[in-house]
């Protein structure tokens, strides 16, 4: 796979979010298993943050911009201070698709991205263009992989005295 091919991939990871939160109802959708981890509701409004105030703008500084300043990020934090539980999920999933949708289009108009380009984090040191690029499909799967593992343990705690066990080794 090149770089250059990451956008289709954003684009198709869009429909594996919209297929994951296909009937989730509004008790599914706001249900966490711990109190401080996400529910499927916060993960989708993440995402959709994300699509504006990290990944997009952190890519485009970085192979325009690369010494500009990135903009501070702090996901957690706008779980709670941006009511992530108490949106509804149709309106959350489409305001994703819609950034996602934008996005990708983005990413088809650079014209010859230089995926060397680096920005130089204080953190984590350089990061390139294409390191970036990475990240933001990587970060799709990260949260595919989450909204699937909320799927099946809902599924275990709605039907207590069943077991899953018979289905295979998570």
């Amino acid at each position: 796979m090149r770089l250059d091919d990451l956008g289709a991939r954003l684009s198709a990871n869009a429909d594996v979010f919209a297929a994951l939160v296909v009937g989730v109802g509004d008790e599914q959708a706001r249900w966490k298993p711990e109190p401080a981890q996400w529910s499927i509701l916060e993960v989708v409004n993440h995402l959709a943050d994300e699509e504006v105030d990290d990944f997009r703008t952190r890519l485009d500084l970085t192979l325009h911009r690369p010494k500009a300043e990135w903009p501070r990020i702090d996901p957690q934090k706008w779980a709670v201070e941006r009511r992530y539980n108490e949106r509804d999920l149709a309106e959350s999933l489409a305001r994703f698709l819609a950034r996602r949708a934008d996005n990708v289009t983005w990413l088809a108009g650079l014209q010859a991205p230089n995926w060397e380009q680096a920005h130089q984090h204080p953190r984590f040191g350089p990061i390139r263009a294409g390191d970036l690029m990475i990240s933001w499909v990587a970060h799709d799967h990260i949260h595919i992989r989450q909204i699937n593992r909320l799927h099946r343990e809902y599924l275990v705690a709605s039907l207590p005295g069943n077991s899953p066990e018979y289905a295979g080794k998570w």
